[in-house]
């Protein structure tokens, strides 16, 4: 961060290298349009090179940047809540028959069968429904642990919140994930 407060390219290029992949599948997850993410991964990227002078050194660049990120990621959701926006895709009638879509990227033909890929598409799909059904605080933590890979600390951090309270809201998310989880198979 030293090197980019003066604007040493290079050293920019590295963060971006070592952290883009990572922001843009925890960005995903939340937004879940390839397009959207990648114009807030550009867009917290662009925050840490014009405000750089921002960062108080206090902790790690990790849950300062997240925190830009997640920030960005709210401000986008919530000026889409209050703008409804239509899909130009048309979704499948299913009370006609015909199947939902499902994203290629749920599903590895090569590792296993058409049957299994379906079956793990279908609970893919019912696990981010469920994941989705959770109190934005439990969810926000939840996508960080599992999606960014963030620990109790960095979320702490992130969230501007004591680490009982990230472990707490873990706790009874994961215990209400797995309710809920009992409850859409059975």
């Amino acid at each position: 961060m030293e090197r980019i407060l003066e604007r040493d390219a290079p050293a920019f290029e590295t963060l971006f290298a070592r952290y883009e992949e990572m922001l843009r599948r925890y960005l995903m997850r939340t937004v879940r349009n390839d397009d959207i993410a990648n114009d807030l991964v550009q867009e917290a990227f662009l925050r840490v090179w014009t405000k750089a002078e921002q960062w108080s050194g206090k902790g790690t660049f990790k849950s300062w940047f997240f925190r830009i990120a997640t920030n960005l990621t709210l401000n986008h959701l919530r000026s889409v809540s209050r703008r409804k926006e239509q899909p130009l895709e048309i979704p499948a009638d299913e009370e006609n028959g015909d199947e939902p879509k499902v994203p290629g990227w749920m599903i590895d033909m090569t590792a296993i069968g058409s049957d299994k890929a379906l079956e793990l598409a279908e609970r893919k799909r019912i696990f981010r429904r469920v994941i989705d059904q959770l109190p934005e605080e439990k969810r926000d933590v939840v996508r960080m642990v599992y999606e960014a890979e963030m620990d109790v600390g960095e979320i702490a951090e992130t969230l501007g919140i004591p680490k009982g309270t990230v472990k707490s809201r873990l706790h009874y998310a994961t215990r209400q994930l797995a309710r809920e989880w009992r409850d859409e198979i059975e």
